[in-house]
Formats: structure tokens, C-alpha cells, sequence
């Protein structure tokens, strides 16, 4: 990854009263696919406005090479931005679409028709050139209002949902297309959406957002692996979230089970959610052989895999296979110590957990199974 090339400083900003984006600070890197992912309302849009000069902060800095932005209008700032909507200009063709902010600059003309054919090239629309922007699909142009954005050659290009009006199929190609425009020019792409699938597929980092807060940054692979708190793990793809007990380093106790897994450095008894995808639960047809037992009380063809839930005298649990096991059907439910995800509280979410009798009874009898499995004895 490049060098430092954005840097946010205890951004805040305030709408009638109301908080919205809540001393943020966040570093992007040169060349770096960055994606701002949340809920609506969550503040990532007017973090990029704030970054594209669109909106001023109450508070905090917007550093650009070590620069302060902040007092930068956006014409000045070599940052471009692709709106949701693409405001192209209705009247102009598509050469002309692209080559507006080349003439503002009073660029010549040998120039600007290099330009804009080299970006017409870079967006497969080569031929389009003298075509109305109004006679184009919506994928069309949306590719032409990424062109108008790259041809000024931004160090920076900021997308805000560029892809929300798109049908899925084009919404699909379309990410992979942007990510290839992105590493073809070898530029910094700050991402905005909501949809968690487009930031897992495109990113290389992506900044999850709730209530004008950070609340976790990191690749795609950590975000849907690694996830922080209860709020991370449920935004980003299914979950099965569980308030559990630590009773002791590398062991869980969920729904009175003691359940091997890796994490450590909790205190004894430390009340924590667990977070299990629904992929990574085992269905054993003997319910014995497995650590939970329920009965399976829905099953939806998915097409690469059945979802089904199974229903244990606790709760429910969502379980993605290959193979479907029938409605009625009683199971067993395992999961591997290295897919078991243990997530301290968030001071909102502290609740009086404490271990029942019957739980504690479960601790002992599977303690010393527990610790042989983690020592590799079993």
C-alpha cells in the first residue's frame, strides 16, 4: 500500500442538533480502494461530501498530503466526484460529457480529444462518442460519468453509491468493471454504499459506519471474519449472534455448552457475544454427535446451498449446507473452535450474564474434554 495520502482529524458535523458524523479519524492511502459501509443515516455520505469540499465539518481536519483542506474549495481540491445520480449534462453528447472540465480549463483541442479517447477506451465506449447522453442504458452512463471524473486526472475519486440505480445483474459487472478502472489508473477510489456485498467484492479496506461512528476498519476478509462487536457482525453478511461466558481462556460456554475456541485474554466469567456464520455450523444426523442438538424448522433452496434454521431449547440457529435436512428432522450441530468468533461488549450492550447452576455443571463435565482438545490431546 502507498503512502499516507487523506487524513481525517477528529471530524464532526452536526445537522439541527443532531450529530451525524462524531470525531471521525481515519487514514487512506494512495492507490487504496477505500469503502465508507453502513446503514442509512450513518454519516458516510457526508463524510464524503466533507472530503470532496461539498460540506464543511464543525469541527476536525481533512489533511491531503499533509495539507489542511479545510479551507479549500472543492474546484480547487484535486479530488472528483461521481454522484449517484450522475448529473450528466442532457444537451451534451458523450464526447462533450466527458470533455467539459477539460474546456473549463481551457485545455487545447488536440489535447482534450486524447484525453477523453483515451477515457472513452478505459470505459468500453469507444463509437459512443457523438451518441446523446439520454439514449444510454443506466450502466452506460454511469460509465460515462466516471470518465468525465477521471479524465481531470484526480489523485482522489470519490463515488457516492454510484451503483444504487442499477439492476442487480448490471450492479454485479459493474463492480467488477470499477475495480478494474481503479487499478488501471492506479488511483485512490473512496467508496460510499450500503450494501455489504459491493464493499466485501471491491474493497481494500473498508470503514464500517453507525451513528457517526468508527466502528471497525479493516480488509474485507477481517471485517467478515474478525468482526468487533455486535453491530459489525450483524451488518456485515448473516450471523448467528449469541450472548455466551468465559469461564477461562480458550473456552466458550454457549447455551450451557462448553465449546473450545482461540480466543483468550477475557476475564473468568466475562460475559461476551459469539458470532458464528451460519456456513460454518456442522449438521451431524445423530443428534449426540453433535455439541448442540435442535429440530430443523424451515428449509429455503438458496441455489448454491439450503438455509435452513434449527431450533434448540434455547433459540434458533441459521445454518447454510449443501445438504438438506428435512423439516421435523432431528440433528446435531457442531462448530470448530476456529470458527467460533468472541467479541467483548460494548459498554451499551453490558448485561447482568451470569453462568446458571446448570451451566456451571455443564463447565465442569466438558472443562477437562475442552482443554484436551485445545492441547491437541483429543
Amino acid at each position: 500500500m502507498g503512502k499516507t495520502l487523506i487524513e481525517l482529524k477528529g471530524l464532526t458535523k452536526s445537522y439541527s442538533g443532531n450529530r451525524v458524523v462524531d470525531t471521525l479519524n481515519l487514514t487512506i492511502r494512495e492507490n487504496e480502494f477505500v469503502t465508507l459501509l453502513g446503514p442509512s443515516g450513518c454519516g458516510k455520505t457526508t463524510t464524503l461530501r466533507m472530503i470532496g469540499g461539498f460540506e464543511e465539518p464543525d469541527s476536525g481536519e481533512i489533511l491531503f498530503e499533509g495539507r489542511n483542506l479545510n479551507p479549500v474549495p472543492p474546484y480547487r481540491r484535486n479530488i472528483n466526484t461521481v454522484f449517484q445520480r450522475y448529473a450528466l449534462f442532457p444537451h451534451l453528447n458523450v464526447f462533450e460529457n466527458i470533455a467539459f472540465g477539460l474546456r473549463i480549463k481551457k485545455m487545447g483541442r488536440t489535447e482534450i480529444g486524447e484525453r477523453v479517447g483515451k477515457m472513452l477506451k478505459l470505459v468500453d465506449l469507444e463509437g459512443f462518442e457523438k451518441r446523446n447522453v439520454d439514449s444510454l442504458s443506466g450502466g452506460q452512463q454511469q460509465r460515462v460519468a466516471i470518465a468525465r471524473a477521471l479524465v481531470n486526472q484526480p489523485k482522489v475519486l470519490l463515488l457516492d453509491k454510484p451503483l444504487g440505480a442499477l439492476d442487480l445483474k448490471l450492479r454485479k459487472e459493474m463492480q467488477i468493471e470499477l475495480l478494474d478502472m481503479q487499478r488501471s489508473v492506479g488511483i485512490t477510489f473512496i467508496y460510499v454504499t450500503h450494501d455489504q456485498e459491493e464493499a466485501l467484492t471491491m474493497s481494500d479496506t473498508v470503514v464500517v459506519m453507525n451513528k457517526g461512528i468508527i466502528q471497525q476498519v479493516g480488509t474485507p476478509v477481517d471485517i467478515y471474519n474478525e468482526p468487533v462487536n455486535r453491530f459489525v457482525a450483524d451488518f456485515i453478511g448473516e450471523s448467528n449472534i449469541v450472548e455466551a461466558t468465559m469461564p477461562e481462556d480458550r473456552v466458550v460456554v454457549i447455551d450451557g455448552v462448553a465449546f473450545p475456541c482461540v480466543d483468550f485474554g477475557f476475564a473468568p466469567g466475562e460475559a461476551v457475544d459469539v458470532v458464528i456464520r451460519p456456513e460454518d455450523i456442522r449438521i451431524t444426523v445423530d443428534p449426540g454427535e453433535g455439541q448442540l442438538q435442535g429440530t430443523v424448522t424451515s428449509v429455503v433452496f438458496k441455489g448454491v446451498h439450503y438455509e435452513m434454521l434449527i431450533e434448540t431449547d434455547r433459540r434458533e440457529y441459521l445454518v447454510q449446507r449443501t445438504v438438506m435436512f428435512p423439516v421435523g428432522s432431528r440433528v446435531g450441530m457442531k462448530v470448530q473452535a476456529g470458527d467460533i468468533q468472541v467479541m467483548k461488549l460494548q459498554p451499551s450492550d453490558i448485561k447482568n450474564m451470569k453462568l446458571e447452576k446448570s451451566d456451571m455443571r455443564n463447565v465442569q463435565l466438558y472443562a477437562s474434554d475442552v482443554r484436551a482438545v485445545n492441547r491437541g490431546d483429543a
